[in-house]
């Protein structure tokens, strides 16, 4: 029974072990550059490249792993909706008043807003096909 007890705790450390260096590989890893039709935006022209247009805002930080994994998704679609519509993205860390006015409480949380009017939000990690669907369905 002892026997049993130490190889459960030798699992288990060894679980959070592994799980701990994947945190900092991810964390330690290049960003990604954005794809070329990504927008940066700003609190100085984030009203005026939201107007007019179908656009899904990335608000995201540097130090979030899943906002790092996300980078390749929003470069694909951005990538693939050339001119349909359009990826933007918000750096809550330099732009807290646009993360502030948009009541984001976790990151990554991508909005969709047509014509400059929130009409969906979805928060975390998600494939190309469901944002692109999300994008498609307006």
């Amino acid at each position: 029974m002892q026997t049993f007890w130490i190889i459960i705790g030798l699992l288990v450390a060894a679980f959070f072990i592994y799980i701990y260096v994947m945190q900092r590989k991810i964390k330690n890893s290049p960003m990604v550059p954005d794809h070329e039709n990504i927008i940066t935006l700003t609190a100085a022209n984030f009203k005026h490249q939201t107007k007019n247009k179908v656009i899904l805002v990335d608000f995201w930080a540097g130090w979030c792993a899943p906002c790092r994994m996300m980078a390749p998704v929003l470069n694909e679609v951005a990538g693939e909706l050339a001119g349909e519509a359009y990826i933007g993205k918000v750096d809550i860390e330099q732009h807290q008043s646009l993360a502030g006015k948009y009541n984001i409480r976790s990151i990554p949380t991508m909005i969709i807003l047509k014509n400059g009017v929130e009409v969906n939000r979805v928060s975390g990690v998600k494939s190309k096909d469901f944002l692109l669907k999300q994008i498609r369905n307006l």
